[in-house]
């Protein structure tokens, strides 16, 4: 039977919990015991009978815990499905933002508060250069994912966002397309992104804890076209629900070591990754999110207060780019219904 996470916490999680009990936090027990009962006995289940065939299947309850590998596999499709109202028949980009190395370890000690300015810093910044209108001139859609880890399980937090080649004027009516190869400038966005990154920062009570040398740094934007926004979701999609490590790269777990594959980001090559048990839940658990925190998010004219601008939106982009936005709004996507359970037989 192959290997999973769950197993890996069964067999050490107990001592783990023991020797860190007192720095262990609630959403990494709440965590740990998710996983190690999801699909078991523990959580219950339910029975399911075809009265064609008489055949009768036991289901385990999932645990549904968000850093659950057996958890999230479906999620991504049905995400995908959701997100068809937010596509615009125009090319996209992937802008990405990270943190610097020395502000990392002040980031996993003070997570919901840092993921927070991450999001909020990054943002701005986009859409304060957008306004230029020697790039876009207006303002610009942004739908947004927090990822923490590298491919070792290193912490690694930085943010992708889905970006559609243009904006809108600030009186709404008018799409600005952007060009194809080019969005933004990204010495000119990480500067921003620094400059109000340490704005939000002096509000809270860390900024004495960040080293100087922080803010003279260059910090680390990408800016890349990635076609259209079918293309762009498939894109996003796995980096939202994808957790810090997926059952199937687990390779052995031998002499309490944990062994497992990764692709490696220099090389591209397959490369194995060997740790103590201790050492592979203390890596998993960094990526554990603070309870609630919401990891997605949207701004400009992909906000939650924008929905109806942006349907006009989509409908101006399908007719015609030079017209006004108009006054009659197309009707909402039907919402399909889900899939029923069908017998096995």
């Amino acid at each position: 039977m192959a290997l999973e996470l769950a197993d890996i916490f069964r067999q050490y999680g107990p001592a783990y919990r023991q020797k860190y009990a007192d720095r262990l936090l609630p959403s990494h027990r709440r965590a740990m015991r998710a996983i190690e009962q999801c699909r078991t006995p523990a959580l219950g289940g339910q029975v399911y009978s075809c009265p064609q065939c008489n055949q009768t299947q036991y289901s385990y309850h999932s645990c549904r815990n968000r850093h659950c590998p057996k958890c999230q596999n479906d999620k991504a499709q049905e995400w995908l499905e959701k997100q068809q109202n937010f596509l615009l028949p125009v090319p996209y980009f992937m802008l990405t933002f990270t943190i610097p190395a020395a502000l990392r370890p002040v980031a996993r000690s003070h997570q919901a508060l840092v993921y927070d300015l991450l999001f909020r810093a990054s943002a701005a910044a986009t859409q304060h250069l957008a306004q230029d209108p020697r790039f876009v001139g207006g303002q610009l859609g942004l739908i947004g994912v927090l990822h923490t880890w590298g491919r070792n399980l290193s912490y690694h937090p930085h943010i992708h966002y889905l970006v559609p080649a243009g904006g809108l004027t600030s009186d709404h009516r008018t799409w600005l397309p952007a060009h194809h190869h080019f969005l933004l400038p990204v010495k000119a966005l990480s500067r921003i992104f620094r400059a109000k990154f340490l704005h939000a920062l002096q509000r809270s009570s860390l900024a004495n804890d960040i080293p100087a040398t922080v803010w003279k740094q260059d910090w680390v934007v990408h800016c890349k076209p990635i076609g259209n926004g079918r293309t762009a979701l498939k894109y996003l999609a796995p980096y939202i629900f994808r957790v810090a490590i997926s059952n199937r790269r687990l390779v052995k777990l031998e002499n309490d070591q944990v062994t497992f594959r990764y692709r490696s980001s220099a090389t591209g090559q397959i490369t194995f990754c060997t740790l103590s048990a201790e050492e592979f839940i203390h890596r998993f658990l960094q990526h554990v999110l603070p309870r609630g925190f919401v990891k997605i998010r949207y701004f400009g004219f992909f906000g939650s207060s924008q929905r109806l601008l942006l349907a006009a939106l989509r409908l101006l982009l399908e007719t015609d780019t030079h017209s006004p936005l108009p006054d009659e709004l197309p009707p909402p996507s039907p919402t399909l219904p889900k899939e029923t359970l069908l017998c096995p037989i």
